[in-house]
C-alpha cells in the first residue's frame, strides 16, 4: 500500500437482531473519536443501521431506536402465517414515508449489505439498487420474516451465510476492517448477561423471592441428583429434565448457528479491530430496549479504541 495514500477504513456490522441496535452506539463512539469509516456492509440488522449510517442519518436513527417502545414494535409487524410469522409491509412502508431513498449508488458512503439465496444457499452482495429493498432481503430471519423477492430470486437473512461481513468490506476496497461481532457470547457460560448491566427492578417483594430461588435452582439440582442416587442407587437416575418451550428451543439452536458461522467465517476472514458488545441478555425480539443496547455498543467501542488509532496512526 502506498504509504502517503489515506488508509481507507471500512465497518463490517454484524447480524443479531435486537441486538443490533449496539452498532448505533459504536458508531456514535466512532465519530466521537474522530473516526469516520469510509464504507460500510452489514448484514441483517446491521444491513439495517449501516445503511442509516452510509446515508448520513444516524443521528435520526438514535434517536428513532431511542424512541422505540413495545406498543411501538407491535404497531410495524404485520402477522402473516405464510413462509414466515412477518410479511414485513408495514416496516418497509415505515421507512419509505421516513427515509428518503435515492438507491444505494446515491449514498453518501459506499454501501454494501449481505443476503442468502434461498434457493442455492449462496451468498449474495447488494450493492445497488433501492436502499430499503437490499434491507429488507438482509433482515429477512427465516421463520420470523417472509423471504425477499429480487431479480426472480427469493433472499432470506444474510447471517445465514455471512454473519459479520469482513470479506465484503475487504472486497469494497477496505485497508482496515472494523468488524462487530453481536454473537460472540450467545452460548456457554459467557453468555449470562451481568446482573448490573441487565437486571430490571422486582416488582414486589414475592418477584424478589421468585428470582433468588432462580438464581439458587442449579445449586440446588445438583443437591436432589446427589440425594436421589443416594436413596435409590440402582435406578435409572432422576426424572428427566423439564423441556423448555418450542421458541426457547428455535432460540437456543439459532443461537449455536450464529455463533459456529461467525467464528468460523471470522477465522479464516479476520478482521483488523473486533469490537464485541456484550448484548446476549436482549431478547432477538427485544427492539424496545433500544438505549440499552446503544450504551453497550458505546462502551465496547470505546474499550476499542486505543488499539484503532494504533492502527491508524
Amino acid at each position: 500500500m502506498d504509504p502517503h495514500r489515506r488508509i481507507r477504513i471500512g465497518l463490517a456490522l454484524g447480524s443479531g437482531s435486537a441486538r443490533g441496535w449496539s452498532h448505533v452506539g459504536v458508531i456514535r463512539a466512532l465519530l466521537r473519536a474522530g473516526i469516520e469509516p469510509d464504507l460500510v456492509c452489514g448484514s441483517s440488522i446491521g444491513a439495517l443501521v449501516g445503511a442509516a449510517y452510509a446515508a448520513g442519518q444516524i443521528d435520526r436513527m438514535e434517536r428513532w431506536v431511542a424512541s422505540l417502545t413495545r406498543q411501538g414494535v407491535m404497531s410495524l409487524i404485520d402477522l402473516k402465517l405464510s413462509a414466515g410469522m412477518i410479511e414485513g409491509r408495514k416496516l418497509v412502508d415505515y421507512f419509505r414515508a421516513h427515509f428518503e431513498d435515492a438507491g444505494i449508488e446515491a449514498l453518501a458512503r459506499p454501501y454494501a449489505c449481505v443476503a442468502t439465496e434461498l434457493d442455492t444457499g449462496r451468498e449474495v452482495w447488494l450493492r445497488d439498487g433501492p436502499v430499503i429493498d437490499a434491507v429488507r432481503a438482509s433482515i429477512a430471519m427465516p421463520g420470523l420474516f417472509t423471504p425477499a423477492q429480487r431479480d426472480g430470486r427469493l433472499l432470506v437473512d444474510g447471517g445465514l451465510v455471512n454473519p459479520v461481513p469482513v470479506s465484503l468490506c475487504r472486497a469494497m476496497g477496505a485497508d482496515v476492517v472494523i468488524a462487530v461481532d453481536l454473537n460472540w457470547d450467545l452460548v456457554g457460560r459467557r453468555s449470562r448477561p451481568s446482573p448490573s448491566l441487565y437486571a430490571e427492578p422486582t416488582e414486589s417483594p414475592e418477584a424478589e423471592a421468585e428470582a433468588e430461588a432462580a438464581a439458587q435452582e442449579p445449586g440446588r439440582r445438583r443437591g436432589l441428583d446427589a440425594l436421589w442416587r443416594r436413596l435409590w442407587p440402582a435406578s435409572d437416575g432422576p426424572p428427566a429434565l423439564p423441556m423448555p418451550s418450542m421458541l426457547g428451543v428455535l432460540t437456543a439452536s439459532l443461537n449455536i448457528m450464529q455463533v459456529r458461522i461467525t467464528n468460523s467465517r471470522m477465522a479464516g476472514e479476520p478482521a483488523d479491530v473486533v469490537i464485541r458488545p456484550r448484548v446476549s441478555g436482549i431478547g432477538p425480539l427485544d427492539f424496545h430496549r433500544g438505549e440499552l443496547a446503544m450504551a453497550e455498543g458505546l462502551r465496547a467501542a470505546e474499550h476499542a479504541l486505543p488499539l484503532l488509532r494504533e492502527l491508524l496512526a
